[in-house]
């Protein structure tokens, strides 16, 4: 099945964070990454550092409200999931992907902000086995993003 994804990348701090994505992207042929909030964008030097070239052959934009692209997003027919650690959230390798999907990652500390997960369709998560509660954000984005790109589940 062919699946669209789309990463959304909100207030993101750091800059390599924001290079492992568009790197990370290139991997997992992401249609689009977004940039919102105070998430950095190209070209800056850190961020070219760790995209290797990628944040000049991944689509992106930037936007200042969320909201704004996940309700563009839904009319276009895809499905809203965060990526957090919350009540409620599904394990991510329990998560049957629809074929167009906005996967949704925020701050490396705060995570996504409440109010952008109430507008998202589902909240998955990345079950923790050691003692932190959760992984550097770009690291967890390209777990999700594998997941997403080769579950080939039957929808």
């Amino acid at each position: 099945m062919h699946r669209s994804v789309v990463l959304l990348a909100h207030s993101i701090r750091s800059l390599w964070n924001v290079g492992s994505f568009f790197r990370t992207c290139d991997a997992f042929r992401v249609e689009k990454i977004v940039l919102t909030g105070y998430t950095a964008t190209p070209p800056r030097r850190e961020i070219s550092k760790t995209a290797l070239g990628a944040e000049k052959t991944v689509p992106w934009e930037q936007a200042a409200d969320p909201k704004a692209v996940i309700a563009k997003l839904k009319k276009r027919g895809f499905t809203i999931i965060a990526l957090e650690q919350a009540r409620g959230a599904v394990d991510l390798k329990d998560y049957d992907p629809p074929s167009r999907i906005c996967l949704i990652v925020g701050h490396e500390v705060l995570g996504v902000p409440k109010e952008l997960l109430k507008l998202c369709d589902s909240v998955v998560h990345i079950p923790m086995h050691g003692k932190k509660e959760s992984l550097n954000v770009s690291v967890a984005a390209g777990i999700a993003l594998h997941h997403l790109r080769s579950f080939s589940g039957h929808r």
